[in-house]
């Protein structure tokens, strides 16, 4: 029986690397969330006082980052998938606890429990995350029904909303479990559609192979002229190819601006089209010290990516000469260079040429290409491998301007809106003003504010439903400054051109008030800078100091409203 419950609940991708990656990286999601909460909680005015939440967090916080050590170092990813859904299902809970308990905003990250278990334990999630997960739902109800819990709704809180939200919750679980299933089962079509594909592909491949060598054997019986004819033909059609290649990574670089699409897509042009085994691209760090592997294609270059593979500039191989130099170096016979790092990762290679990859006069990396050929390289193999590292430091150039240029526009956008958010937020209390309603008696400012989740509060049932009312915000450059609320006398709905005609007003509303705010705000500084101009120039009329300071007071005085405006003299330190 133990043994049918083992099979049930055994987990075979706990050492694949695709699945260790993927718990790295929910571990350091969770991690992140905790951090958050664990912030929020600190800087809260409302909940700093509480010292058991801070410890619970802080806790949750040591134990997820032993887990995550555990994880990166040693691969281990068996208290992960325990430690990650409970630590995120205790801080929620908690918090929750802090707040509205049932009612509040962080059960939301419930269902996101239940998903991150299934992921990381499968059907373990049975017994481990969606029990617990059920009994934070049933003790949070509970405390709120027993009255010890600091929620406002509390006393809302029922029976029946612990047993709805738990029924949603395993239901959500078993729709999950299915999807899970059947994914798995089409991963496994899969792979065994690939291996088929893999094989056929070997047996086209041999047979290639095969009719290349009778068709080579047949060449070699015709004239030298032919065979000088097709040495041509094949020179043309490898530089047409070379072309062709450098046209490609011209037409990605206008395309693409993310260097993680890009600088990939390259190095796999120039290992198809140049016929180099592996091709790799480097980049320095900001220090300038190393010169780390940011893309590859081959499949030790891929081995080396998976470790953060570095050089350092000017100490390790051709590529660390060359990005301390700023010079080309081709090495037709590695064993013969003096600065070839024999790499482990790549034992085919027998030569290999490293080009800089400069913007400006700065050196921002290199492009490394290795052969398994002795002598690979031609000269027209170097031009145009030395046009496309152009290209390549180009586009590294023209990806970072375009991400300065992004993050700039986006910081402007930012203090735009904040801007907009704080001049509208303060003009209700500076103006005394909340709104105006217009009806056919005409306008009429608002003495209270509408409370448009409670509208009809207050009428008869037959005026509710005889009235269609509209709410449409009123945005400015992203912020909604305030709301237009349109009630129209008409049983039906308002058809879309009505609506369309009332969210164009709205925007020329916006418009229109932004615009007048700002004319009110140029006026008052213009007021407010006569004023100052017109105090300076009575006291600069004066001589006397005392007279000065007199004048000041009472223009002070005047100007603000102030019953008593004093000056105090202060000692200045140091003064004998």
């Amino acid at each position: 029986m133990s043994n049918v419950i083992a099979k049930f609940f055994a987990a075979p991708d706990d050492k694949d690397l695709n699945f260790i990656r993927l718990t790295r990286n929910i571990l350091l999601f969770g991690l992140t969330a905790v951090l958050v909460m664990f912030l929020v909680v600190m800087t809260s005015q409302e909940l700093r006082g509480q010292a058991l939440i801070i410890w619970i967090l802080g806790a949750l916080i040591v134990v997820q980052t032993f887990a995550l050590l555990l994880v990166v170092r040693r691969g281990e990813v068996g208290v992960a998938k325990i430690v990650v859904p409970i630590a995120l299902l205790v801080a929620l809970t908690v918090n929750a606890l802090g707040g509205n308990s049932l009612h509040d905003i962080s059960i939301v990250g419930y269902p996101l429990i239940i998903i991150i278990g299934i992921l990381l334990q499968d059907r373990l999630s049975l017994v481990i995350t969606v029990p617990l997960t059920l009994a934070a739902v049933a003790l949070l109800g509970a405390l709120d029904m027993a009255g010890l819990t600091t929620s406002a709704l509390r006393s809302e809180t029922e029976i029946n909303d612990i047993a709805i939200i738990s029924v949603l919750l395993l239901t959500a679980t078993g729709i999950l479990h299915l999807l899970v299933g059947r994914l798995r089962l089409a991963v496994s079509k899969a792979e065994a559609n690939e291996q088929a594909q893999i094989a056929a592909n070997q047996e086209l491949k041999e047979l290639q192979t095969s009719l290349e060598q009778r068709v080579q054997e047949r060449t070699s019986e015709l004239t030298q002229r032919r065979t000088e004819l097709e040495s041509a033909n094949a020179q043309i059609h490898r530089r047409a190819t070379q072309f062709e290649a450098l046209a490609q990574v011209v037409q990605a670089i206008t395309s693409v601006r993310d260097l993680q699409e890009l600088l990939p897509r390259i190095t796999t042009v120039i290992s198809e089209s140049f016929g180099f085994y592996h091709v790799g691209i480097f980049l320095l760090d900001e220090a300038q010290q190393y010169a780390m592997l940011s893309a590859t294609n081959s499949k030790g270059g891929r081995n080396m990516l998976e470790r953060s593979h570095r050089l350092r500039v000017g100490e390790e191989g051709i590529v660390g000469y060359v990005t301390s130099t700023g010079e080309p170096r081709i090495a037709m016979d590695v064993g013969k260079d003096p600065v070839f790092f024999n790499n482990p990762d790549l034992p085919e290679t027998h030569s290999e040429m490293a080009l800089p990859l400069k913007s400006g006069d700065r050196i921002v990396g290199a492009l490394d290409v290795q052969s398994r050929e002795t002598g690979a390289f031609n000269e027209e193999d170097i031009q145009m491998l030395s046009l496309l590292a152009n290209q390549v430091s180009l586009a590294i150039e023209n990806a970072r301007l375009f991400d300065e240029t992004r993050i700039a526009l986006a910081e402007a956008e930012a203090v735009s809106r904040q801007f907009t958010r704080e001049a509208w937020g303060r003009l209700p209390s500076e103006q005394k003003l909340i709104g105006y309603r217009y009806n056919v008696t005409g306008a009429a400012p608002l003495g209270e504010p509408i409370n448009l989740t409670e509208s009809g509060k207050g009428k008869t049932q037959a005026k509710q439903t005889e009235t269609s009312q509209v709410v449409v915000p009123i945005e400015l450059r992203g912020e909604t400054i305030g709301t237009l609320v349109v009630q129209s006398p008409s049983a039906g709905r308002l058809n879309q051109d009505q609506l369309d005609l009332i969210k164009a007003v709205a925007e020329r509303v916006a418009l229109s008030a932004e615009n007048a705010r700002l004319f009110e705000e140029t006026t008052r500084r213009a007021e407010r800078e006569r004023m100052v101009s017109d105090i300076t120039g009575r006291i600069r009329s004066m001589n006397d100091p005392h007279a000065m300071i007199q004048t000041a007071i009472e223009e002070l005085r005047k100007a603000l409203g102030a019953t008593r405006v004093e000056v105090i003299p202060q000692a200045v330190k140091g003064a004998e």
